[in-house]
């Protein structure tokens, strides 16, 4: 598995005219820092001047209504979307030129409202893959000994997703949310030190979500991540910090109480008082 001494610092070329990047830093207690990050579709702002900050460890929600920009802001973190101005750091250097497979390669993950998973193969499979797919000679054909690095990074995923009890099930029999699970321990392939989590719960059952909870909330604590969540409970109870978008923009950072507790996030987003 790649260490991160292992990992390809290679420096994509800027857009003319793009301004000048920061010098590289090999730390930073900010896993990831926006800077007035835009995104424009013509003359539709998706994402408009957005600043936040995560710490190295944090664990941190972006909420809001439908329409507010949550899942453009990740595409533009991942490097799916270019912003069309601002800048992105990830832990102290700026990524906002670099393509998607470069941020991957320094420790940023992300996953999908839609759980996107090789249906025809087991859990474990999926899972090798994942680790497979950002170790050195991922493209070898030979499939390694049980007591290869990749095959026990595998193993170590079927147990911190909490699926080795479904190891050698095939993902289409899977319930929703164990495919939800799977699609999290693959995320964790390779030492992640950011993940982007894009509504994880939607669609889980009471019982499935109460099995997120347990997981989320067992990622390490050194590991940073971001949480687009439409259910409220879960946002506030597994994150530390939170952002509110409304149009774009940023509404409110605050705590979870004091997202809870304030009346126009209230008005907008929950119809009133919760309880």
């Amino acid at each position: 598995m790649a260490s991160v001494t292992d990992i390809v610092r290679t420096r994509a070329v800027p857009r003319p005219g793009a301004a000048p990047r920061a010098p590289t830093a090999l730390a930073s207690n900010d896993a990831l820092v926006l800077s007035h990050v835009t995104r424009a579709f013509g003359a539709l702002r998706a994402v408009d001047n957005v600043s936040l900050s995560v710490a190295a460890g944090q664990k941190y929600a972006v909420i809001g209504s439908n329409g507010a920009g949550k899942t453009t802001l990740f595409n533009t973190v991942t490097g799916d979307y270019p912003p069309t101005a601002g800048r992105i750091q990830f832990f102290g250097e700026d990524i906002t030129e670099l393509p998607p497979h470069e941020r991957i390669r320094k420790g940023l993950r992300r996953t999908y409202q839609s759980s996107l998973l090789f249906r025809d193969l087991t859990v474990r499979d999926n899972l090798f893959l994942a680790v497979r797919g950002v170790a050195n000679g991922r493209f070898s054909l030979w499939r390694p000994r049980w007591n290869h690095a990749s095959m026990v990074a595998t193993n170590d995923l079927l147990e911190r997703a909490r699926l080795s009890h479904i190891a050698d099930e095939r993902v289409a029999n899977l319930a929703h949310g164990q495919q939800r699970q799977l699609e999290i321990g693959m995320a964790l392939a390779g030492a992640p030190r950011l993940i982007l989590f894009d509504e994880p719960a939607a669609g889980l059952s009471p019982a499935e979500r109460r099995e997120l909870v347990a997981l989320l909330t067992s990622l390490p604590a050194h590991m940073s991540f971001v949480l687009i969540e439409h259910d409220l409970d879960i946002a506030l109870k597994v994150t530390e910090r939170v952002t509110v978008m409304h149009n774009g923009r940023v509404l409110r950072h605050g705590t979870p109480d004091e997202i809870e507790n304030d009346a126009e996030v209230q008005a907008i987003y929950m119809g009133g008082s919760r309880h």
